[in-house]
């Protein structure tokens, strides 16, 4: 694994039972609650209402553009959902305008009958130049840290009894 290859790491426990987390978390409109209002992610033309669930697995689904407080378009995601175990597990590899690499894993497993442990594993390597600046490796892992710090607050928050 290159030097530049970082991952950072983040679990929860969500008040609700797995399968109603699985229904929001593979969304668009789940995805979206979680990243708002720091981030939105579009997906593409033609593939309106797609989830994670119902995409072909290993086959890339198109060019997600990502928008900076839900306006301004600033990077891309072209995503492939590599590996589905519906209900408990997605893993996406993909590639993004500012990442040679990018993987999210989200695995939920239940914590008795209404708690739901949500973890997600992020993989990535930025391209250049972000990579060849000293020091940004760190910098991008903790803000991706801060971010699904971000996201997993509002999926808690959104389950919250």
């Amino acid at each position: 694994m290159s030097t530049r290859v970082r991952v950072v790491e983040r679990t929860s426990l969500v008040e609700a039972p797995r399968n109603e987390v699985w229904a929001r978390v593979v969304t668009s409109a789940g995805i979206n609650g979680e990243m708002m209002p720091v981030m939105r992610m579009a997906t593409p033309r033609g593939r309106r209402g797609l989830t994670v669930d119902t995409v072909e697995v290993g086959r890339e689904v198109g060019r997600c553009w990502l928008f900076l407080f839900g306006l301004l378009p600033f990077d891309y995601d072209d995503l492939t959902v590599a590996e589905l175990d519906p209900g408990h597990r997605f893993h996406e590899r993909s590639t993004m305008g500012s990442m040679r690499r990018w993987e999210h894993e989200r695995t939920l497993t239940s914590d008795g009958p209404s708690r739901t442990r949500v973890h997600d594993r992020v993989t990535f390597e930025p391209r250049r130049p972000l990579a060849a600046v000293p020091g940004m490796g760190g910098l991008l892992a903790r803000g991706i840290a801060a971010f699904f710090a971000h996201r997993h607050r509002r999926l808690r928050r959104h389950f919250a009894r």
